[in-house]
């Protein structure tokens, strides 16, 4: 196994055991917003490697945009993953990892619509998007 995860409160528990991605840090105002933060920092895991290990009933989930779906614990609040329907994989809400995988920081996206009281260009040397990465 790769790593495992949880919610703020522990009741929804789950476990990677393959193929998670570099992180992004994401600056759109929607992931500004679901986490109360400047960014967002997520991977992408496949979903055939994501498993629930406890709690899946907990989850709730939200369409914050045309085709994205996210989900959260309905008790604590906290975001697990986002999920567009024509993906194969989840974008997973790191903050809810319980382990340290390595994996490598790529880049900050959609800097164009960053929150104004955070200067990204002062405190990153990684590649920044005004929009999306080209590869993302």
């Amino acid at each position: 196994m790769l790593a495992n995860g949880s919610c703020l409160c522990g009741g929804v528990k789950y476990e990677i055991s393959d193929g998670l991605g570099d992180i992004t840090h994401c600056h759109c105002p929607t992931c500004r917003k679901a986490h109360g933060a400047a960014f967002s920092s997520v991977a992408a895991v496949d979903i055939e490697n994501f498993k629930f290990t406890s709690g899946k009933d907990l989850l709730k989930s939200y369409e914050s945009s045309p085709g994205k779906t996210r989900h959260f614990c309905s008790n604590c609040g906290s975001q697990i993953y986002a999920h567009r329907a024509a993906q194969n994989h989840y974008i997973l809400r790191l903050g809810t990892l319980d382990d340290a995988p390595l994996m490598k920081t790529k880049e900050h996206i959609w800097i164009s619509q960053k929150a104004a009281w955070y200067d990204v260009h002062a405190s990153s040397v990684l590649p920044q998007y005004d929009e999306w990465s080209d590869d993302t």
